[in-house]
């Protein structure tokens, strides 16, 4: 992606300098990150999703700036939902989600998901993987034609790079890991992860989440409890790591979910429109 520095509202930005638009709902689309500008509105909007909304604990530098940022930015892709109808970049972004590709990863000095678990059978995966991070949507605009607006971005981009892994944490809200037994064991039981791409949270930090025996666990009232978006990766697919990590800051316990891009369905590919790449497992 090319980042230009010089200051330009959305309105003001010259055709040749977007990238493509990857998909398109009334006055909202979904693309790339174009400019430092929107960039700065994406974080400027996690900030207020996951400080001001959620009560995460904020950094210093994140608080004195009202920005959530750290070092992995820079060197990820920002996939944003679009209002067009506004002109300034801080008013236009109302959906994102951070790519990282493994290159990128290697610019800022490894994944974000390893700093809670071992995702070393990930990266060694031979073909391309992508991370999926910091997703949120202003309050506004939480409707399924966002959700399905990002999600056809990211089809796109796997599409184009070729992704055949993907993988992040998904986060279950509170920090008090018996509270969420039900969840943490329905998805240790029913949606553990191939050992060969089974990610496992590090020692120092490791969560058990085999809490319950297969057999009392209350399928439906799991399901009920965990998240829209886990429940979304788990309907492509998806898989989850050994282990939970507690991640007071948040105010969160988060799960390491992994996707194989060959594992998503016809049927999803046509629930979020557009088509999925079909790719051979290597």
């Amino acid at each position: 992606m090319s980042i230009h520095t010089q200051s330009a509202g959305v309105g003001q930005m010259l055709a040749a300098e977007r990238p493509a638009c990857l998909a398109r709902s009334g006055d909202l689309e979904v693309r790339l990150a174009a400019s430092e500008d929107e960039i700065i509105a994406a974080q400027t909007l996690r900030y207020r999703i996951f400080y001001e909304e959620m009560k995460a604990v904020p950094s210093s530098d994140a608080d004195q700036a009202g920005r959530d940022v750290d070092r992995f930015d820079a060197a990820a892709d920002h996939l944003l939902v679009i209002d067009t109808r506004e002109t300034q970049a801080d008013r236009a972004v109302v959906g994102t989600y951070r790519l990282i590709r493994r290159a990128a990863s290697r610019d800022c000095g490894g994944f974000y998901t390893g700093g809670e678990f071992d995702i070393a059978r990930i990266d060694a995966w031979p073909g391309e993987v992508l991370e999926l991070g910091r997703s949120c949507v202003d309050t506004a605009y939480r409707s399924r034609r966002v959700i399905n607006l990002l999600w056809r971005g990211i089809a796109a981009y796997l599409k184009e790079h070729d992704i055949q892994l993907m993988f992040g944490c998904g986060s279950l809200p509170g920090v008090d890991p018996e509270r969420l037994r039900l969840p943490l064991a329905y998805l240790y039981h029913y949606h553990l992860a191939p050992r060969h791409i089974r990610p496992r949270a590090l020692p120092e930090r490791f969560v058990d989440m085999n809490r319950m025996a297969k057999e009392e666990i209350d399928t439906a009232q799991a399901l009920a409890e965990i998240p829209p978006l886990i429940k979304g990766y788990l309907r492509l697919g998806g898989f989850v790591g050994d282990g939970a990590v507690v991640d007071s800051d948040f105010n969160c316990t988060d799960v390491c979910v992994v996707v194989k891009t060959d594992l998503m369905t016809a049927k999803y590919a046509r629930h979020y429109g557009c088509e999925v790449p079909s790719l051979n497992a290597a």
